[in-house]
């Protein structure tokens, strides 16, 4: 049968304005394709990264969420901050994973795992090839922002702990094992907890390194090339470092990161010099725990044990010419701590007599103060303290049973100069 436009010779034609078959099914045809189709569906440029890789070599970049490093507002912007870094392993073609730490656990949380940068692979064509390698760094710079902007899972911070965790994850790789990790190095559990460190001097340095080896919390980084970014960068509503005391904790780091490493050639520990930007981040959906804070002792004295055998003759008070140089290295240390000021502590060998051990101390206190002085030093006091009541608080010192005779002559008879930091 055929359905004319117009009625028929009998008049039994249909109505005007009635739709037709065709135009119906048309109408229809065009409705369900839109509902079916909704959006053109988003194309994913990371997910080439998603296939099996060939390449042996392996990343891992580690970032560290901790509340020194997250701020209450506004943290480190890690992800456009070591672009260099991720440029590296997309140029090595390595397989890399990304996630983040924090707490005292070695749990890692991953924005992305074994993401090929194999942008040679099934790609032939030079063009093609350039623009995949962009790609890939642009994935991982989204990567390393989905990470840093994780929720910490619990308070704190134990960054050997996930220095061990990224070495973990290396395994299998046949080819360079890379670990990458942004983080302030504001640890505040476990061997290398800060919370009461004095940022001071390599004694110090060389002690927790002393403690977490005892403790066998070092990571076994043999054959594994570690770069450490961020040190000494926490969040810019955080207590800030000094100059010296981001050295202070490079030199810390750096300590840690030797002795965890054999003398493999295919081993290496690198701090990268980056300077870290912020970046906002939105109020988090659960409240991330209170963490620990890691104050940097500006009030804790900064102390020097001189033997008074180096500044004077026995049973005089003048300081010997040959200990200026001695005294210099002092000076200029209290000279450039902003608004220090320096207490000199004077003691005696009990070889003396007794009623002349307490002016005799004062006396040796009063010149080192003058000669300090007269090196630039504007605030100074002198105290004697006649004789020790004990030998000192140094490890070298504290089993003072142990000691030489003239040890413990020596160690009794000094000078300790301690800059207080303001």
């Amino acid at each position: 049968m055929t359905l004319a436009a117009t009625g028929t010779a009998g008049g039994r034609g249909r109505r005007r304005g009635a739709p037709t078959l065709a135009g119906a099914l048309a109408v229809v045809l065009i409705a369900g394709l839109t509902t079916a189709c909704g959006d053109p569906p988003r194309l994913d440029a990371c997910a080439w990264m998603k296939q099996a890789a060939d390449a042996p070599g392996r990343t891992v970049v580690l970032v560290d969420v901790s509340a020194s490093v997250r701020g209450t507002a506004a943290g480190r912007d890690y992800a456009h901050g070591v672009s260099r870094l991720l440029e590296a392993a997309v140029e090595r073609k390595d397989t890399v994973s990304i996630g983040s730490f924090s707490g005292d656990s070695a749990q890692i949380t991953w924005a992305a795992k074994d993401r090929s940068a194999d942008w040679i692979k099934d790609n032939k064509n030079s063009i093609n090839q350039k623009k995949r390698k962009q790609q890939a760094i642009g994935c991982l710079t989204g990567f390393v922002g989905k990470a840093e902007s994780a929720v910490p899972k619990s308070s704190g911070s134990n960054v050997l702990a996930a220095l061990t965790a990224g070495v973990s994850s290396l395994d299998g790789a046949s080819g360079r094992r890379s670990l990458v990790v942004l983080t302030d190095g504001l640890s505040t559990t476990g061997c290398a907890d800060l919370r009461s460190a004095a940022f001071r001097d390599n004694s110090e340095i060389n002690a927790i390194a002393r403690v977490c080896a005892a403790r066998d919390e070092r990571p076994a980084l043999s054959g594994v090339h570690l770069t450490l970014a961020g040190l000494g960068q926490p969040a810019a509503d955080q207590p800030a470092p000094t100059p010296s005391q981001r050295t202070w904790l490079s030199r810390l780091w750096r300590k840690l990161c030797d002795a965890g490493k054999a003398a493999a050639s295919d081993t290496s520990c690198s701090i990268a010099p980056t300077a870290i930007g912020t970046t906002r981040h939105g109020t988090p959906r659960h409240k991330p725990p209170q963490d620990p804070v890691v104050h940097y002792a500006n009030d804790r004295p900064e102390t020097y044990e001189l033997p008074g055998a180096a500044l004077f003759d026995t049973n005089a008070s003048a300081v010997r010419a040959t200990a200026l140089p001695l005294l210099n290295d002092v000076a200029v240390s209290a000279r450039t701590t902003p608004g220090s000021r320096v207490s000199v502590f004077g003691y005696v060998d009990p070889r003396g007599r007794s009623d002349n051990n307490q002016q005799l101390s004062q006396a040796r206190a009063d010149a080192v103060k003058q000669v300090l002085i007269g090196l630039g030093v504007a605030r100074v006091n002198a105290y004697g303290k006649g004789l020790p009541e004990g030998c000192s608080t140094k490890p070298s010192h504290a089993a003072k049973g142990r000691m030489s005779a003239e040890d413990r002559l020596q160690c009794d008879r000094r000078v300790d100069i301690e800059i207080v930091r303001k």
